[in-house]
């Protein structure tokens, strides 16, 4: 195939719309099913790139859910715990394949973000996996294949329009890459960069020691901000991102905004959510929001308009600020990657409170003293890379 026209751009009155290659060869990819749409495709590309790199990185199977041409959450496929489990909403499913297990990882961390997603897997979708899409909200799903269990599993999803990429895992773009704005055509050398082991060899702490599964946690953290609109930063625990803050201005509001998510993460595995009870019927996604809610400092207010009638069966007690901090504080062996330097350190400050122990960023600020006393000054093992990670 040439060329694939696409319903409209970015926007319906972006028109016409289509992707193809320059050099007039066949594209690498193959819809199987649907028609995906231009934002479509950009999720499904940063996506594949993003699992790939994983794969490369870790030798697991890989997963991420894409929103926006940023990653929701990215993952590789540890087993789960039974908490992990129950707050991802799989515990009915039994046993899962690996490649599940890193999709409902990669689902389950920030769900709210992650509905209506766009998946990237790294390996051929399996029927564990094809049967933990089909029931979730998402617009599609690329990989390098599918079985022929699965692709029927997802053919059946909405009502036969749930659109399925197969992309060629030999595919190797040119090495100089090109965008149009404005009439004007941008042309830079793709980002090759390889985060391996050796990224992480220069520590700038007191604390030198990063253990292996640190590592690979910050390696998980640094590849995932390499496909996530800058600024950004990455919280990592257990083979997950756990915290994305994507596309501020400011590093410090990236900092608080995964840290946000980081802690809601930690938060839904507190006796206080794991003990909610719902109504019968009430749908995952009504659960989610029913928990942000919760977890949230607008519970008061929820519960004075009555709306727990309409979700739970016992009304919660609630979830207080000092209860929620004890529970935070036993959050730790957090990861954090930054695309690029931390500039005071606040950063770390707001770090602290998410249970960061190890970090990875670019460095060359003028303030690294800073950032290094700041991390000093909690035990935290910081490596600078050398190598800033934007992407736009």
């Amino acid at each position: 195939m040439k060329e694939l026209e696409l319903k409209y751009g970015c926007n319906p009155n972006q028109k016409p719309s289509r992707i193809y290659m320059q050099d007039g060869s066949d594209l690498p990819i193959e819809v199987l099913c649907g028609k995906p749409g231009y934002i479509n495709f950009l999720d499904a590309f940063n996506g594949w790139l993003l699992v790939s790199e994983l794969k490369k990185a870790t030798n697991l199977p890989a997963a991420t859910s894409f929103k926006h041409v940023s990653p929701a959450g990215a993952a590789v496929g540890l087993p789960l715990s039974e908490t992990l489990a129950k707050i991802y909403w799989v515990d009915d499913l039994g046993e899962l394949s690996p490649l599940a297990c890193a999709y409902a990882r990669a689902r389950g961390a920030d769900r709210m973000s992650s509905f209506g997603d766009f998946i990237a897997l790294s390996d051929v979708c399996d029927e564990d996996t094809a049967r933990l899409i089909k029931r979730e909200v998402s617009d599609g799903v690329i990989a390098p294949g599918y079985t022929p269990e699965a692709l029927e599993l997802l053919k059946q999803k909405k009502k036969g329009n749930y659109n399925v990429i197969q992309i060629d895992p030999d595919y190797v773009p040119a090495p100089l890459e090109h965008k149009e704005v404005f009439g004007i055509t941008f042309e830079q050398g793709r980002n090759e960069l390889v985060i391996d082991d050796d990224f992480f060899a220069n520590v700038v702490t007191e604390n030198k020691e990063i253990p292996k599964s640190a590592q690979i946690d910050l390696a998980i953290s640094m590849i995932t901000l390499k496909y996530t609109q800058s600024n950004s930063v990455c919280y990592v625990k257990g083979g997950q991102a756990i915290g994305i803050g994507a596309g501020q201005q400011s590093r410090i509001h990236c900092t608080r905004l995964a840290g946000q998510k980081a802690d809601n993460w930690w938060l839904r595995q507190s006796p206080q959510v794991l003990g909610l009870q719902f109504r019968e019927g009430i749908g995952r996604a009504d659960r989610d929001n029913a928990i942000d809610l919760y977890i949230g400092e607008e519970y008061m207010d929820v519960l004075a308009d009555g709306v727990w009638e309409n979700t739970f069966k016992v009304k919660p007690d609630v979830f207080t600020r000092e209860e929620k901090r004890a529970w935070l504080d036993k959050m730790e062996d957090v990861a954090l990657g930054s695309d690029a330097f931390f500039p005071f350190g606040d950063n770390i400050e707001r770090a602290h409170k998410s249970g960061v122990k190890y970090v990875a960023q670019p460095g060359g600020s003028v303030r690294d003293d800073n950032v290094i006393a700041a991390c000093n000054k909690y035990d935290m093992a910081m490596a600078f890379t050398g190598l800033r990670l934007f992407h736009h």
